[in-house]
């Protein structure tokens, strides 16, 4: 299933070829970046099923595709072992909330630990077998999103989306260098939304993160201070993370560190 047009892909069963299970070396600010391939770990995962709570458990069961159950898994296990380990707790212990919704009010908005005790965002990508999963953990709101590059026609299709200046500055590329930008582009601008917890209903256009080599610095303006930074995710996939607070700065591009 195409994650920007919601369509079905040709070769959708083919396992892109990317890194393997790591940890990422956190940039500044963000306590831990963690990034794992959905097909070394799903077993594992399925397995400890149990820590998680009736509502994510019943998303699980809901998934038609293996795929997609299997991210959700990987994605939602490791997240409750990750803020077991920071808070102290088991991980099925560990309780989350809705914040309210930006837009409407409603119980749907950024995920959060009661307290705000850590700030803590999560992404996964099914669009074959062999997705990803990317977490993020920090002390002030914090937002991952990770994507895999998607065909030209894909992004011919939503490019339409972006701001102004990035569809200029994805014009400008040669053809087959616009998949990558848009899928950095994108990957930027969910990060963003989600640290906020605005989500994709904002608009997507509204805000100007760039499609170049490096994001904007400051993307959401003076009265939001954002750093924004690309994460190493791969070949066939782009990431990134944003992290909201008075005291942010540009987190650069972050290094690759070994880990399990």
């Amino acid at each position: 299933m195409n994650r920007f047009t919601g369509k079905p892909e040709a070769g959708e069963d083919e396992a892109a070829v990317a890194t393997t299970a790591e940890h990422l070396a956190p940039p500044p600010g963000v306590d831990l970046v963690w990034y794992g391939r959905v097909a070394e770990l799903a077993e594992e995962a399925l397995a400890h099923r149990h820590l998680l709570d009736a509502e994510e458990s019943s998303r699980l069961d809901a998934f038609l595709r293996p795929v997609d159950r299997h991210a959700y898994a990987v994605a939602h296990v490791t997240l409750r072992r990750l803020l077991g380990a920071r808070l102290g707790v088991d991980p099925a212990a560990v309780t989350m909330e809705r914040r309210p919704c930006g837009q409407c009010g409603g119980p749907h908005g950024r995920p959060a630990v009661p307290g705000d005790r850590i700030h803590f965002s999560l992404s996964h990508s099914s669009r074959t077998a062999d997705g990803r999963v990317l977490i993020a953990l920090a002390e002030a709101p914090v937002g991952v999103d990770v994507e895999a590059v998607p065909n030209a026609s894909t992004v011919a299709e939503v490019s339409g989306q972006l701001h102004p200046h990035e569809r200029t500055e994805l014009n400008a590329l040669a053809p087959g260098d616009r998949p990558l930008a848009f899928a950095r582009c994108w990957t930027r601008k969910e990060s963003v939304l989600k640290a906020t917890g605005a989500g994709l209903g904002e608009g997507v256009a509204n805000i100007h993160v760039g499609a170049g080599p490096l994001p904007r610095p400051d993307a959401m303006g003076p009265e939001l201070p954002c750093a924004l930074s690309d994460l190493p995710a791969g070949p066939g996939y782009a990431a990134a993370v944003a992290l909201l607070g008075a005291g942010s700065r540009d987190l650069g591009r972050a290094a690759i560190r070994d880990g399990g």
